[in-house]
C-alpha cells in the first residue's frame, strides 16, 4: 500500500513540475531574430515589439541609424524575449528581449536610438534616456522631429 501511495505522489509531483515548466516556457521566445526596426524584431515568424520604448519610424530621422545599431548589436547572437501578457494594437507580441542578460531596450535607449515610452514604461528607462539626451547620443544628436520625443513623453 505504501509503495502505491509513494508512486502516486511521485507521479503527481512529476505531472505538476512538467505542467509548470510548460506554462513558464510560454512566456519566453528564443532564437536568431530578423530586425524590422529599432524596437521590433521577428523570431520564428512572431513579430515582437520591445515594450516601453519607441524608436523612430520609417521615414523619420534616425530610423536607419536605430535599425542598423540594433542589427549590429544583435549580430549572430541568440535573443531571448520575455513576453508581456497583452499584445499591442497591431497584434504583435510585446516583450523585453535580452542578449546574455543585457536588455536590448535599455541598450537602445541608453545609446540614444530609442526613447523611454513613458505611457507604457512608467519611466523604467528614464535614467538611460537622460544619459543619452544629455550626451546627445544617437537620435538626440540629430535634428529629429519633435513629435517623436512628444510621443515618448505622452502619459
Amino acid at each position: 500500500f505504501m509503495k502505491t501511495v509513494i508512486l502516486i505522489l511521485l507521479s503527481i509531483v512529476i505531472l505538476i513540475t512538467f505542467s509548470l515548466s510548460n506554462i513558464s516556457n510560454k512566456n519566453f521566445i528564443k532564437g536568431k531574430p530578423r530586425v524590422i526596426d529599432g524596437d521590433t524584431i521577428e523570431i520564428n515568424n512572431e513579430k515582437i515589439r520591445f515594450g516601453g520604448i519607441n524608436s523612430p519610424e520609417r521615414k523619420e530621422v534616425g530610423y536607419k541609424l536605430a535599425k542598423n545599431k540594433l542589427v549590429e548589436k544583435i549580430a549572430n547572437n541568440i535573443v531571448t524575449c520575455v513576453r508581456e501578457k497583452n499584445k499591442d494594437k497591431y497584434r504583435r507580441t510585446v516583450a523585453e528581449c535580452f542578449i546574455d542578460g543585457e536588455s536590448l531596450s535599455s541598450f537602445m535607449v541608453k545609446k540614444g536610438y530609442a526613447c523611454d515610452y513613458v505611457f507604457y514604461s512608467k519611466g523604467k528607462y528614464a535614467k538611460a534616456q537622460k544619459y543619452a539626451k544629455d550626451n546627445k547620443l544617437g537620435v538626440w544628436g540629430m535634428k529629429y522631429n519633435i513629435s517623436w520625443e512628444n510621443k515618448c513623453t505622452k502619459k
